[in-house]
């Protein structure tokens, strides 16, 4: 089936990824990534690509126009950790692009919209275990009072102008392909370049912090699902809650250790280990398998297994 794509954010960790999916499944010309800066060769050579600020409304406006786009996801955003350092830039970032979207949607200019939220919506007071789909938030962050904000929104202009707008609370996401963002979970990628380059690393948590986890290829395919799924099925329009794993930094090496095992790491936790506190442990995502089917691939040892097998072809 033919759909034209617009990607905001594509050059960013799940942009890059999320662009070339798309690319492969519905057609190279069919899916125009934008960003503020150029991305990946394998992201600029595979199909078409503006040079676009994703809060600027005339300008996402005319690029939809021109390419008679369809369907939008919004993938720029300022993450957790780099959102502390700058509240009111990234503040800005991230409910300025969304309502930018949100009302070309409601104009009728674009179908359907995914706009990523995130675990960062929950709070200190969350149940941390099998953190509910509704349940209290009262986030603490910057990041965690955008995206909850950006929630509500997404809810209100669905029930007050019926627009299409379909999103997940990504937990941290891992990937080979791409270096981490600024986000606080980002220790779980960054540990396996070091164990590769000088079999050692120290943290930025402390070692017994569980936070929810996903293989990027898992995140992927949850984002294509949802965007593919009837609409009818969908009973959530703030954001579905998904899972596919929970560890700590302890198990994370422990699982290192298997495939090297002089591999060594100490901790010295910064501010992060304060985000990563008032984070869940583990997420319950019953509603995303009830409604649409959800179900993820990959455990630790998995992720492990293809982290230390792609990443040395990586250049750093």
């Amino acid at each position: 089936m033919q759909k034209s794509i617009l990607i905001l954010g594509a050059c960013g960790q799940i942009g890059t990824e999320l662009t070339l999916a798309l690319r492969e499944l519905y057609g190279n010309e069919q899916v125009v990534a934008s960003d503020i800066r150029e991305g990946t060769d394998s992201l600029m050579n595979s199909g078409p690509f503006e040079l676009l600020d994703a809060t600027n409304y005339e300008a996402i406006e005319d690029v939809i126009m021109y390419h008679e786009i369809e369907e939008v996801y919004l993938m720029a955003a300022m993450l957790s950790a780099t959102a502390e350092k700058f509240p009111e830039r990234a503040w800005n970032l991230n409910m300025n692009s969304l309502f930018n979207v949100l009302n070309l949607a409601k104009e009728k200019k674009i179908e359907k919209l995914f706009w990523p939220s995130s675990i960062a919506v929950f709070g200190p007071n969350t149940p941390k275990d099998n953190t509910p789909q509704s349940t209290i938030m009262e986030p603490s962050t910057v990041y965690g009072i955008s995206k909850q904000s950006g929630e509500r929104w997404c809810s209100y202009y669905y029930h007050k102008f019926g627009v299409d707008v379909r999103s997940v609370r990504y937990p941290g996401l891992i990937s080979w392909k791409t270096l981490p963002g600024g986000g606080t979970t980002d220790y779980a990628i960054e540990i396996y370049h070091a164990a590769l380059e000088k079999a050692s690393y120290t943290c930025f948590l402390n070692e017994d912090v569980k936070l929810p986890m996903m293989f990027m290829d898992d995140a992927i395919r949850a984002t294509i699902k949802l965007m593919d799924c009837n609409p009818e099925k969908i009973s959530v329009r703030s954001s579905y809650n998904l899972a596919a794993m929970s560890f700590s930094p302890a198990d994370i090496s422990a699982s290192i250790k298997k495939h090297i095992p002089n591999f060594k790491v100490s901790y010295s936790p910064d501010f992060r280990q304060g985000i990563a506190e008032t984070w869940p442990s583990s997420i319950d995502d019953s509603k995303a398998k009830e409604d649409w089917g959800w179900e993820s691939k990959f455990n630790l040892e998995n992720t492990t297994v293809e982290m230390l097998k792609h990443l040395p072809s990586q250049s750093h």
